[in-house]
């Protein structure tokens, strides 16, 4: 399994955690189950592999931090989101920005690009391509405003 697909896997999972009442520890345990991955592989080809150790700790850490955070990314997301009311934008675009913010203001080992690039990698996969563009432009000058290099 390579970092995008662990990637995408924490953003399938953060967008799932928005409708769940478990709380994050329990959530991650049945979700990064060996049993679920064989559920979701006749559906999925992202779940196709079980995610090592390393991955595993790498999507623990991010949905549990999205989790945990999704309050102060929302606010960027809303902040940079210039036209558009927060609730108009797509769980999943939501998500997806989401995991990306997250990596830049928490996970220094990330760089900021590779971040960007990924969202929006994982983005073109689920959304249409004016609301990529989109998310890339909340993205870019969330990056520009808030983090200062």
């Amino acid at each position: 399994m390579t970092r995008s697909t662990a990637r995408e896997i924490a953003t399938h999972l953060a967008y799932e955690f928005s409708f769940t009442d478990l709380q994050i520890d329990e959530f991650l345990t049945q979700r990064l189950a060996a049993e679920n991955f064989a559920d979701l592989a006749a559906e999925c080809e992202i779940y196709q592999d079980l995610p090592n150790e390393k991955q595993k700790q790498y999507i623990y850490r991010l949905v549990s931090g999205v989790a945990e955070h999704a309050a102060e990314l929302d606010t960027y997301i809303e902040t940079y989101s210039k036209n558009w009311r927060f609730e108009r934008i797509s769980l999943v675009a939501s998500a997806i920005m989401r995991v990306a913010m997250f990596e830049i203001l928490y996970m220094p080992e990330i760089p900021h690009g590779v971040a960007i690039n990924e969202a929006v990698e994982i983005a073109k996969k689920y959304e249409e391509p004016e609301v990529v563009r989109f998310m890339n432009g909340i993205l870019g000058s969330f990056l520009r405003e808030e983090v200062k290099n």
